[in-house]
């Protein structure tokens, strides 16, 4: 039976609110092993004038963790 945690991470993308979960997976990638799943939990963007100049988006990240 494998064991399993999750983290809460923030991130964000000038480009898109799939862009800035990309960005949140790959930034836990540098330190995480074994990431299983991702849960999108919120997402917001700033806005500055009548444009989206910033998305963002608070992820959970799965993994495995080895025993």
């Amino acid at each position: 039976m494998a064991t399993m945690k999750v983290i809460e991470l923030m991130a964000n993308s000038e480009k898109s609110w799939e862009d800035a979960v990309k960005n949140a997976v790959k930034t836990a990638a540098k330190s995480v092993q074994n990431i299983r799943s991702v849960y999108v939990k919120d997402q917001t963007a700033h806005v500055t004038g009548e444009e989206i100049t910033d998305y963002r988006v608070i992820v959970k990240v799965t993994f495995e963790v080895k025993s």
